[in-house]
């Protein structure tokens, strides 16, 4: 790029976003080494955001999604990069032999990005303001249901051990409080709820980026066994280069709008989902290799997001 980098297309206020989420890594990490909270704070913190700042969230955003035709496109992005990659994790998987734990990280870490915590807040700035309703599209109709879905059935096959009955997976899905927010937000919530209610939801969502951070840092470790290195490295070049590639060429197949096809590349590159990493660790997958591709995924973000965007036409 002639007279200057990536980074010089690069907004400023999306920089100082990825300052105060690494920030917020180092506290998290100095609270945990200096021992300041009970061994089980990052486990309660991932409790609180399950269960009262994420479904907090989906009401205040799922109402106001609007379904249009074009958007079929959009929404199937996600779920064609879910089965793309399923394939490619259980072939490295056969090749490399990764563990149990590995493999569920990979299963989950790779098709799964950070689209509602890191992803609202910035396509307003990479894309702009009228893009989140694609946001929110792109997250709820994708991302939400694919973690509801294929993460729940993830977790339970991988972290018990044997197969789940369909009923058990069903009953785990119904009974996943986001799910019923999601529910709630598509049938009974309305679009304007009223200042109030507005504020409160606004107050909930909105502590959800810091304390999910704060607890990541805290099972964030620097030093990894040797056996989960690999796994890490994959798991990152798939998810922060070879996933937004894919979706940018089946953004081009389906003949979508630009806006809409930022909006799909954007999303797609953004480093591995926090809640699924909440997940993996509760249920004892690997919770370092987990931590650890989300965390590094941060880091190598504040890379390739640049690249991405300058690649994209800045």
């Amino acid at each position: 790029m002639p007279g200057g980098t990536p980074f010089d297309l690069f907004p400023m206020s999306i920089l100082s976003t990825f300052s105060i989420i690494l920030v917020l890594l180092v506290v998290g990490r100095l609270l945990a080494w200096r021992r300041v909270l009970p061994e089980n704070a990052a486990e309660t913190l991932n409790l609180i955001v399950l269960n009262v700042c994420l479904p907090a969230a989906i009401l205040l955003y799922a109402p106001k999604l609007v379904f249009e035709r074009e958007l079929i496109g959009l929404v199937a992005i996600p779920w064609i990069i879910l089965l793309v990659a399923i394939a490619l994790v259980f072939a490295a998987a056969r090749v490399f032999r990764f563990d149990r734990a590995s493999t569920a990280n990979l299963l989950l870490q790779i098709p799964l990005g950070n689209t509602s915590f890191i992803g609202y807040s910035l396509i307003p700035v990479l894309v702009g303001a009228s893009a989140m309703r694609y946001a929110v599209v792109y997250d709820q109709l994708g991302s939400f249901v694919i973690l509801t879905t294929w993460g729940l059935f993830v977790i339970a096959l991988f972290g018990g051990g044997e197969r789940p009955r369909l009923r058990t997976i069903i009953r785990r899905v119904l009974g996943f409080p986001p799910f019923v927010a999601l529910v709630a937000a598509l049938t009974v919530m309305p679009g304007d709820p009223g200042a109030t209610v507005d504020r409160g939801l606004h107050l909930l969502a909105d502590a959800l980026l810091p304390i999910v951070v704060l607890a990541l840092g805290m099972q964030l470790r620097l030093r990894l066994p040797r056996h989960h290195l690999l796994p890490l490295a994959f798991g990152l070049i798939a998810k922060l280069v070879l996933m937004p590639l894919l979706a940018l060429h089946l953004c081009r197949l389906f003949g979508l709008p630009a806006e809409i096809t930022l909006v799909a590349v954007y999303l797609t590159a953004m480093p591995p989902m926090i809640t699924s990493g909440a997940l993996l660790s509760m249920a004892g997958l690997a919770p370092e290799l987990s931590a650890a591709l989300i965390g590094y995924g941060i880091v190598l973000s504040m890379v390739t997001l640049p690249l991405w965007h300058a690649a994209m036409g800045g």
